[in-house]
């Protein structure tokens, strides 16, 4: 019996590694299911994940691709499925990751009539699959485009497409191809070469670095590859060590020169040290906000990064060294002078200790009814070891950013550079897949929850007693509010919050999720805070953490512009109609940073 085309991609995917593919059905992928269908039991089998939606498919790849450093891949059918996945596929460009998506089409005998579902996919996909987006057009066609979207997404980090028209699924195969003219014979396989800048450029990096005086290293996702050498070089240089979003987990910060996230979510001893720094080294980073780095000509700055396209994009770097972040670094590492003058670090040391003891002062604010800093204060002296985190973009992201202390051995992940809405259930889902024996926790808004996650937790109910450790938490902050972008609208916009976009419908998440067999706690007091995760991390199953928050708890910038004070007053005086509960709560995070340690008086009386 002859091979299908589908069958041959199922076996062809394989060699390449995949052992995972997250998607939904529709008849324009019958043909790719039905060969995942005869591929169990075989030596050639793929595990298929059911998502509850397209989107989430997309995320959970992504995910993969973060938390494994593989290929993630993804499958839609044809025109409403294959539109599903963009978000979820822009995640993952964006943030450099590499992806496959197999989407259905229509028949090749029907494209061009305005058939039903009929969708132009190669100029839907074009941008954010720009470097690879192709359809089959002929069983000839299937060796080749395989093999071109796996080694192209593998080998520059990106996402890649494969539209497979219905047809051409069911028909045989044709391999090996004729060796004629008009057609090519591709292969299996694709090893990251070592990327490593010329020597040249290395001496001069460290002249800069052993120059400097008093430097200041911020580092990304590229350096999640090289934490033993970033240690290394923090240490020889004496420098203080910021770290983007997705490179939360580069270092512990339990260290006491890392100064933790920088930005908008980030920490005054981010700020403090980018603002005074004489000179910086960027490992593996695109932190796109150039306000929180330092002036130009303020700083001599050296910029590592696998990638040449990134270099001196966001600060212009007096040697940009194009290479990988680990070998690149011990390259350099025998070149550096170990610096006598601790003056610096022991200021950066003691900006941190003193926003710790912030930190803590603002988690212990009364609030009505639960402060959501006190949340992630409580639950960053918990995390077990190795666990995988995720955030969703919101105010979780900040207290994600300020309030956890990462250790060695965690990974943590969020949307960073489109910071979209609504991975942060799926992403969870894809760690637990990936490391069935790690714990996972999902941190999210009660908007991304209502808007795709609770569908996740029903994916979450199917596969949970295949995982060898059942524990994936899901905190969610109730507040009844889209939070981030109610602040957004008083401080970006001077406008008071605008209720009819801005409310959310009352759910009860716990309750929710006891419907699908899963542990549900409502969370509802100060008090009850530790003993719901002391709770969720004992189940034997995983649990939903509904925790009710205040909404009126400011996510304060580590930098208070005068347009933004501005813009927060007016929002005030036009009459927001929380307006008493933000002016008292952000008099209370402001005071806590002159009185830190007034704040567990006051909420032990409260």
């Amino acid at each position: 019996m002859a091979q299908s085309t589908s069958d041959y991609l199922v076996q062809r995917l394989h060699q390449w590694g995949v052992r995972r593919i997250y998607g939904y059905p529709g008849d324009g992928i019958n043909g790719f299911l039905g060969a995942l269908s005869r591929a169990e039991g075989s030596d050639h089998r793929i595990e298929f994940i059911q998502a509850r939606h397209e989107e989430m498919a997309a995320f959970m790849a992504c995910a993969h691709a973060k938390f494994t450093g593989e290929v993630g891949v993804c499958m839609a059918t044809s025109g409403p499925g294959a539109i599903h996945l963009l978000n979820g596929l822009y995640d993952a460009k964006m943030d450099h990751q590499p992806v496959v998506a197999i989407v259905g089409q229509q028949a090749t005998t029907a494209m061009g009539a305005n058939y039903q579902q009929e969708v132009d996919l190669t100029s839907l996909f074009k941008d954010v699959a720009g470097p690879y987006v192709h359809t089959i057009i002929t069983p000839l066609n299937v060796r080749t485009q395989c093999d071109r979207a796996m080694r192209i997404a593998k080998a520059q980090r990106e996402v890649t497409c494969i539209i497979f028209p219905n047809d051409i699924q069911m028909q045989d195969m044709v391999d090996p191809p004729p060796r004629i003219h008009y057609t090519t014979l591709t292969g299996v396989g694709y090893r990251v070469p070592d990327i490593i800048p010329k020597d040249v450029d290395l001496r001069q990096a460290a002249d800069i670095l052993n120059q400097g005086r008093k430097v200041a290293m911020l580092v990304g996702a590229g350096a999640l590859n090289a934490i033993d050498q970033v240690r290394q070089v923090a240490e020889t240089l004496g420098a203080g060590v910021a770290k983007a979003l997705l490179g939360r987990a580069v270092l512990a910060d339990e260290l006491p020169y890392v100064t933790g996230a920088i930005g908008l979510l980030g920490t005054q001893p981010s700020y403090d040290m980018m603002m005074s720094c004489d000179t910086l080294l960027i490992v593996g980073s695109c932190f796109p906000f150039s306000e929180f780095l330092p002036k130009e000509g303020q700083a001599k700055c050296v910029q590592i990064d696998v990638k040449a396209r990134n270099l001196s994009l966001r600060y212009p770097a007096d040697v940009p060294l194009h290479g990988d972040a680990r070998l690149t670094l011990e390259k350099l590492l025998p070149l550096l002078d170990r610096k006598d003058n601790q003056d610096w670090r022991d200021q950066i040391a003691k900006n941190v200790r003193d926003w710790w003891e912030q930190l803590e002062a603002r988690a212990f604010q009364p609030a009505d009814p639960i402060n959501p800093q006190r949340v992630f204060w409580e639950l960053s002296k918990r995390l077990p070891d190795n666990c995988i985190l995720a955030a969703d973009s919101g105010t979780a992201a900040n207290w994600f950013a300020r309030d956890l202390k990462l250790r060695d051995g965690m990974m943590a992940s969020l949307s960073g550079n489109l910071a979209t809405m609504c991975p942060g259930v799926p992403y969870v889902i894809a760690a637990k897949f990936a490391y069935p024996d790690r714990v996972a926790i999902a941190m999210v808004g009660d908007g991304a929850m209502q808007m795709l996650g609770i569908n996740g937790l029903i994916t979450i109910s199917a596969w949970w007693k295949g995982w060898d450790d059942p524990r994936l938490i899901v905190l969610v902050l109730n507040n009844s509010d889209l939070n981030l972008v109610t602040w957004e609208q008083r401080v970006t916009a001077g406008d008071p919050k605008y209720e009819a976009s801005q409310n959310l419908p009352a759910f009860n998440y716990a309750e929710y999720a006891r419907l699908l067999d899963l542990e549900g706690i409502r969370v509802q007091t100060p008090d009850e805070i530790v003993p719901a995760f002391d709770q969720a991390l004992d189940a034997d199953r995983p649990c939903v953490i509904d925790c009710l928050t205040d909404p009126s708890v400011p996510p304060i910038p580590p930098h208070i512009t005068f347009e933004q004070a501005r813009h927060y007053l007016l929002s005030m005086l036009k009459g927001d109609p929380d307006k008493l509960a933000v002016i008292k709560q952000s008099f209370r995070d402001v005071m806590s940073t002159w009185l830190p340690g007034s704040s567990k008086k006051e909420a032990s009386r409260s």
